[in-house]
């Protein structure tokens, strides 16, 4: 069986991904956490939609987290559309208009504001699916197998 997840355990941007994940499913997308796309960037969600379309969701907690975010603009090159996802409470004018808008909490979300398409070139897809892939199956197995280790980056 299962165990129960414990929710008091979570930093407040991994119950932010918790509810965009959980939202995520209403429109059919697969998501993952903390996918590294290349070395030196992890994007906190990437979701993968039904026609391969690929989403990346940055969660915010606060002002702080995200004034002192330098590498968003890098996560750009590797999705469809680019996303927010910050809680009720966060100052949301301080976001780019030209991103998607999320307001999640640990339960659920809604999509505020969808993010324009700029969508990925058919061999950068290919390699962002395959990486996707990997990463859910190496999830996957560590949840089979709690003291496997992975011995390359993915």
């Amino acid at each position: 069986m299962a165990e129960i997840e414990n929710l008091a355990d979570k930093k407040p941007g991994q119950l932010l991904a918790r509810g965009v994940c959980r939202h995520l499913r209403s429109h059919d997308f697969v998501s993952v956490e903390e996918l590294t796309p290349v070395p030196g960037l992890r994007v906190d969600v990437m979701a993968l939609g039904p026609k391969s379309e690929i989403w990346i969701i940055e969660c915010k907690s606060s002002r702080v987290d995200f004034q002192t975010d330098r590498k968003w603009h890098g996560y750009l090159e590797w999705c469809d559309r680019y996303f927010w996802a910050v809680d009720g409470e966060f100052p949301t004018e301080l976001l780019p208009d030209d991103t998607g808008l999320i307001i999640a909490d640990a339960y659920d979300a809604e999509i505020i504001r969808i993010g324009p398409e700029s969508k990925l070139a058919p061999a950068r897809r290919k390699v962002m699916v395959q990486k996707f892939a990997r990463h859910a199956a190496f999830r996957a197995q560590l949840l089979r197998d709690p003291g496997f280790q992975q011995p390359w980056e993915l």
